[in-house]
């Protein structure tokens, strides 16, 4: 059986701007269906996924993934008649008569939410594709199948946590022998995620995509300050459930869409909201602490509520909330779980395979296995690296390596002398992390590394943490974890070891804590090779790892978009496979 995924609302934002213009362009944000993508499951296993924006540019877009599908279909070989279902990771046909108490939510139901509308743009891109063969899965049961069929285990706790789905913000669900079964929820109207946005919106920062900004400030302010504002705002009740009465201050429909009345009682009761061109101060960091310590609360409410309930051991996370690498590494912690799973793609992009997982399911086993580092995405040939190379008329000069090795060797070499490169190899990823395959790589040991990458390299804040990347056999040297433990998916902290942080000053935040990715040599060895070669010369089997884009972009994908990059930033050597180019000098 082959089945596409999908996710996304095209219409979303584009709806909003119509109805009301003139708004802060941040505030277009507040709006469902963002971070389109498509993924191929054929017989139950992943062959292809990306993400719409590594495509069209246009970071976590809406739009329909019709260059991500097209995609898919090339790198399986197959066509689109070869297709048997494609699941969209959205269903509001349940909800309809819940729009239909006002001209306005119908209006909205009918351009951006309804089936309707998706078909209309299934017609417009694949006019020759069934549409009897298009099918919807709700959007946290799409998250949930995301979690579960990847989790390799066969049973689990599994819990969805995001801004909202159609009406849910959490959904928990008991995962036994490849069944899903809901046993609770949240509603939207009490959503810690969209709370956290909303924090995230009033600090000067964007809605529904700069929340980790939130999180990398967290560690230098004082929760204390503000914690009693949190505790009275978010509600933890015995039965698991959460209640935010200040989200329910909106009346009308320009209110509740834009959470005017909401973002007013910040105003009052927290602190004055930040402008973007304002610098920060020690007021924007208490509340980024507070608010930090608020999710981490809530999140460990919920899911050890239902833990302690079923009795169940291994816990598996899906859902934007589960980007919140802080609040894993709590949950990490806690006595109620022996293991802990996030997918990978835990954002709204992550439904388009986790709709594809649940459709497959209701035909055919699908064969549990936990997700490798997640490449899924387009590879490149040599031909195509050297077409973008010539193209540069001159801006830049390039040799090519023999071998892998070779190309590592000349990497680490330049990694340990200070330098900051970048590595584009292999398939690209799905997901938010780069994992090694496009990425901006340096030393973790040199202290002026981090200001580097964020000011001249990357043009963002300052105190953005860096992660590092170490192979899995040396972790626990420089990190407080055992022995093999493996955190492929860079979506954890972990505690630096006290007597090493002197010698990580790029990857060791202010709490002493790093967003550890572990590499093996079965999950990527190209990249392990390289820390490999950078170990024999640093002494130090870890780098520096950061997606190779600049703030406001995707990250790149195609070796033309890597040039220009690597042409536009303080990144001063960029490998291609095993190509090498620098600057030309003129």
């Amino acid at each position: 059986m082959k089945v596409i995924g999908i996710s996304g609302l095209e219409n979303s934002v584009p709806y909003k701007k119509a109805r009301w213009p003139g708004l802060d362009e941040r505030e277009y944000r507040i709006a469902q269906g963002m971070d389109s993508a498509a993924a191929l499951v054929i017989n139950g296993k992943l062959a292809a996924a990306a993400e719409q924006e590594r495509f069209n540019g246009k970071r976590h877009t809406g739009a329909f993934p019709i260059d991500a599908l097209q995609f898919c279909l090339a790198e399986a070989g197959v066509s689109i008649h070869e297709i048997d279902e494609i699941a969209h990771g959205f269903d509001f046909t349940p909800y309809r008569s819940h729009y239909d108490g006002d001209e306005m939510s119908a209006d909205h139901y009918n351009k951006v939410l309804s089936r309707e509308a998706l078909l209309a743009q299934m017609r417009r891109e694949l006019p020759s594709f069934p549409l009897q063969n298009v099918h919807q899965v709700g959007n946290h049961l799409a998250h949930a199948a995301s979690a579960a069929y990847t989790s390799g285990w066969d049973e689990c706790l599994v819990v969805v946590n995001d801004a909202a789905g159609e009406v849910e913000a959490i959904s928990v669900y008991a995962f036994r022998d490849g069944t899903l079964e809901r046993i609770g929820t949240v509603g939207a109207g009490d959503s810690i995620g969209i709370l956290y946005s909303l924090v995230t919106l009033h600090l000067g920062f964007d809605f529904n995509s700069d929340e980790y900004k939130v999180m990398s400030l967290a560690p230098y302010g004082d929760p204390a300050r503000h914690r009693s504002f949190f505790e009275q705002a978010v509600q933890l009740s015995p039965d698991g459930s959460i209640f935010i009465p200040m989200l329910k201050l909106n009346r009308t429909p320009e209110e509740r869409e834009n959470y005017k009345v909401t973002r007013a009682f910040l105003d009052q009761h927290l602190i004055v909201r930040r402008a973007p061109s304002q610098a920060f101060n020690c007021k924007h960091q208490d509340v980024a602490a507070a608010l930090q310590e608020c999710i981490e609360r809530a999140v460990l409410h919920v899911c050890e509520h239902y833990g302690k309930q079923t009795g169940l051991r291994r816990l598996a996370l899906a859902g934007g909330v589960g980007l919140n690498s802080a609040a894993n590494s709590k949950l990490r912690r806690s006595p109620r779980f022996d293991e802990v799973y996030v997918q990978p793609v835990a954002s709204n992009a992550g439904s388009a395979l986790g709709a594809a997982l649940y459709r497959t399911s209701l035909v055919q086993k699908v064969p549990n296995e936990r997700l490798p580092a997640p490449f899924f995405g387009p590879r490149y040939k040599t031909g195509e690296i050297e077409a973008a190379l010539h193209s540069c008329n001159g801006r830049i000069a390039w040799k090519r390596y023999a071998s892998l090795a070779e190309t590592c060797a000349a990497a680490a070499k330049l990694i340990d002398e200070g330098r900051v490169i970048g590595w584009c190899r292999g398939r690209m990823v799905f997901g938010p992390h780069a994992l090694g395959n496009r990425c901006i790589l340096a030393n973790p040991g040199r202290p002026e590394i981090r200001d580097r990458i964020n000011s001249m390299v990357k043009s963002r804040e300052t105190f953005r943490p860096l992660a590092p990347a170490c192979t899995a056999e040396e972790a626990h040297r420089w990190f407080e974890v055992t022995p093999g433990a493996e955190f492929p998916y860079m979506n954890s902290m972990v505690n630096v070891r006290p007597e090493v942080r002197d010698q990580l000053p790029a990857v060791t935040s202010v709490n002493g804590s790093a967003r550890l990715q572990t590499v093996s040599v079965r999950d990527n060895p190209d990249f392990h090779a390289l820390l490999v070669a950078v170990g024999r010369v640093t002494g130090r089997q870890m780098v520096v790892n950061s997606s190779f884009n600049v703030e406001g972009q995707p990250m790149v994908n195609t070796p033309e978009e890597a040039i220009v990059t690597f042409l536009g930033t303080g990144v001063e050597h960029l490998f291609l496979e095993n190509y090498h180019a620098t600057r030309a000098v003129i």
